[in-house]
C-alpha cells in the first residue's frame, strides 16, 4: 500500500508504489566446513577458501600429521568448490609460537616479534631492519622511525613496514601495524625505548636473508605443531561460550556440509564428537559426513557397528556414513599406499553433483566416480552391499570401467526399521537448502504490518522460488499444484497469532527420491497360433 503524495499546485504528480517483489535467492548447498589440525593459521578463527592452493598458502599444505590436509585435498580433487578451514592447536611442552628478537641501542629493550599463529613454520621466520626512512615531521622524536621486513622461508613471501614508530599514539605505531597488516608476525611486550638496530649490510654476492657472519637478519626461535588433537579440543568446557573448537564455525556464515577426519592418519575421532557434530549440523541445517572405523576390515564389522546396539555416535537424519575408507599412496611418505577417510572425496561429489544437477540428485552412481583412489580398503560385492544398505551404510564400490564409485545415498535415519521420511541425502538436503534459502530472505517480514497484504507478499515471494526450483526439475508432479504449495492467511494465522506477533507460512514440496532399485520385467512373448 502507497502513502498519498502531498499535493499543493494542479498537475501531475509522478509517485513509484512498491511492487512487493522481494527476490528470493536460493542459498549455496555444497560449502564444506573442515575442522582439524594444520601446520600454520590462525587457531579457532574460520577461513574461507576456494582452491587446494589457497590451503597450501594460509595452512600450509599437505602434513602427515593432518589428516584434515589430506581430506582438503580430496574435496577438491573431486569437484569442491568453496570450503570453510578451522584449524585447531593442541598445545605442548615445547614453545608454541617462534619468536625474532631485534637489538635495540638500549640492552634489555629490544624490539620482540613472535610469529602470527603458532607451530614450527615460525622457525623459518627472519626479519631485517634499516633506517632509511622519511624525514621527521615537526614533533617526531628524533631516531624514533624505522623500517621493518619480514620474510617467510617455507613460502618466500615478503612483507616490508616502512616507517614504524616506537612511539605510544603515532600513526605509525609498530604493534599496531603489525597487528593490522602483518600475516607473518606480531610485536610482544611493551614498546622499546629506542629503535632497533639497523641489520648489517650483506658483502657482495650474499644472500641477506642467509646465514652470514656477521649476521644480516635476525632468526626465530625454536617452536613446536603441538601435540595430537582430542574431543576437549572440539567439543571441551567453555568451547561453545568462546566459540572455540567446533563452535568456531558459530563465526562464519553458511557452511552445508561438515567434515572431522581423524586427529591422526589412521585413528578414528571420538564416538562423543560425532553425537556432539551431529547435533551442531541439525542446528545449523547442515550435514554431517561421518567416516568408518579403521577397525571395520569387512562388511560384518560394519554392521555389528550399526546392529543390534549404534556404536558409530548418531542416527541422525543430519548425518551420512560411508564406508569403507580409501587407500592412496601418500605422497609425504615416498606415495606409499595408506588408507584415509573419505569424508573429503564424498564431500567432493556433492560438490560436483550439485553443480551439474543440483542438489535434489543422489551423490551417487557412475557420475559420481572418485577421482585420485586406486583403490578401496574393502571390496564389496552385490551382496555384501545389499546387506548394508538397509542399514543405512553408504557403500564404496569399485564398478568395471568407472573405478571406485558412490553407490548408497541414504542417511543414517535411512535403516529400514526407521521408516523415516528422511531415509534418502537428496530429500533431506532439499529440506534444509528449502529451509536455509527461506529462513536467510524472509527477514524482511519482520515487524512488518500482520495481515492479508503481508500474506499476499509472503505467497507471491515464496510462491516464485517454489516455482523456480519446480521448472528445473526439483519435485515430482507434473503441474506446480502436484509439485508444491504455499499456503499463508488466515487458516495458518489466526486471530491469536497476530495477537501474539506470529505469521505462520506453510511450504510444502513433492520431493524426489533416488531410484535405488532398478526392477527391469522382461517377458517371453508366445508365439501366434494361427487358425
Amino acid at each position: 500500500m502507497s502513502v498519498t503524495p502531498t499535493v499543493s499546485y494542479p498537475g501531475v504528480y509522478i509517485q513509484e508504489v512498491p511492487s512487493g517483489v522481494r527476490t528470493i535467492t536460493g542459498v549455496a548447498t555444497s560449502i564444506t566446513a573442515f575442522i582439524g589440525r594444520a601446520l600454520r593459521g590462525t587457531p579457532d578463527e574460520p577461513e574461507t577458501i576456494n582452491s587446494f592452493a589457497d590451503f597450501e598458502r594460509i595452512f600450509g599444505g599437505l602434513c602427515v600429521g593432518s589428516s584434515m590436509s589430506y581430506a582438503v585435498r580430496d574435496f577438491y580433487l573431486n569437484g569442491g568448490k568453496q570450503a570453510i578451514i578451522v584449524r585447531l592447536y593442541h598445545k605442548d611442552a615445547e614453545p608454541s609460537t617462534a619468536t625474532l628478537t631485534a637489538d635495540t641501542l638500549t640492552p634489555g629493550a629490544a624490539l620482540t616479534l613472535e610469529a602470527a599463529s603458532p607451530g614450527s613454520w615460525g622457525r623459518q621466520l627472519r626479519a631485517r631492519v634499516d633506517h632509511n626512512t622519511r624525514p621527521l615531521d615537526p614533533g617526531e622524536a628524533p631516531d624514533s622511525l624505522f623500517n621493518l621486513t619480514i620474510r617467510d622461508g617455507v613460502t618466500g613471501q615478503v612483507e616490508e613496514f616502512r616507517n614504524l614508530s616506537i612511539t605510544e599514539d603515532h600513526p605509525r605505531q609498530v604493534d599496531k601495524v603489525l597487528l593490522n597488516e602483518s600475516k607473518l608476525a606480531r610485536m610482544t611486550g611493551n614498546l622499546p625505548p629506542t629503535r632497533p638496530l639497523k641489520s648489517n649490510e650483506p658483502s657482495p654476492g650474499q644472500d641477506p636473508w642467509g646465514d652470514n657472519t656477521p649476521a644480516t637478519n635476525y632468526v626465530a626461535t625454536e617452536a613446536s605443531d603441538g601435540s595430537p588433537l582430542d574431543k576437549e579440543d572440539f567439543v571441551g568446557s567453555g568451547k561453545e561460550t568462546k566459540k572455540e573448537g567446533l563452535y568456531a564455525l558459530q563465526k562464519a556464515g553458511l557452511f552445508n556440509l561438515l567434515c572431522i577426519p581423524p586427529h591422526e592418519l589412521g585413528d578414528d575421532i571420538e564416538k562423543d564428537l560425532v553425537t556432539a557434530a551431529a547435533k551442531y549440523c541439525e542446528d545449523r541445517r547442515a550435514m554431517f559426513l561421518v567416516d568408518p572405523s579403521q577397525s571395520w576390515k569387512n562388511k560384518e564389522d560394519a554392521k555389528k557397528a550399526i546392529e543390534p546396539t549404534n556404536t558409530v555416535g548418531t542416527e541422525s537424519a543430519n548425518a551420512a556414513l560411508f564406508f569403507p575408507r580409501l587407500k592412496m599412496p601418500n605422497p609425504q611418505r615416498d606415495n606409499q599406499l595408506e588408507d584415509f577417510v573419505p569424508c573429503g572425496a564424498v564431500a567432493g561429489i556433492f560438490a560436483r553433483t550439485d553443480s551439474a544437477r543440483g542438489v535434489w540428485k543422489a551423490p551417487a552412481g557412475l557420475d559420481a566416480n572418485l577421482v585420485g583412489m586406486p583403490r578401496l580398503t574393502v571390496s564389496l560385492t552385490d551382496a555384501e552391499n545389499g546387506e548394508l544398505n538397509p542399514l543405512g551404510i553408504n557403500c564404496l564400490r569399485v564398478m568395471p570401467a568407472v573405478g571406485p564409485v558412490v553407490w548408497g545415498s541414504r542417511t543414517l535415519k535411512g535403516n529400514d526399521r526407521f521408516g523415516s521420511q528422511w531415509k534418502y541425502i537428496p530429500v533431506r538436503r532439499m529440506a534444509l537448502h528449502i529451509e536455509e534459502s527461506l529462513y536467510r530472505n524472509t527477514q524482511w517480514v519482520v515487524f512488518e504490518p500482520n495481515d492479508e497484504p503481508l500474506w499476499a507478499q509472503i505467497r507471491l515471494n515464496i510462491g516464485a522460488f517454489m516455482h523456480n526450483l519446480f521448472r528445473q526439475g526439483a519435485f515430482q508432479g507434473k503441474t506446480p499444484q502436484e509439485a508444491y504449495f504455499v499456503k499463508c492467511d488466515k487458516e495458518t494465522t489466526t486471530q491469536d497469532d497476530i495477537n501474539r506477533g506470529i505469521v505462520n507460512i506453510l511450504v510444502g514440496f513433492a520431493p524426489l527420491r533416488p531410484a535405488e532399485f532398478v526392477v527391469i520385467k522382461i517377458s517371453q512373448m508366445a508365439g501366434q497360433i494361427r487358425t
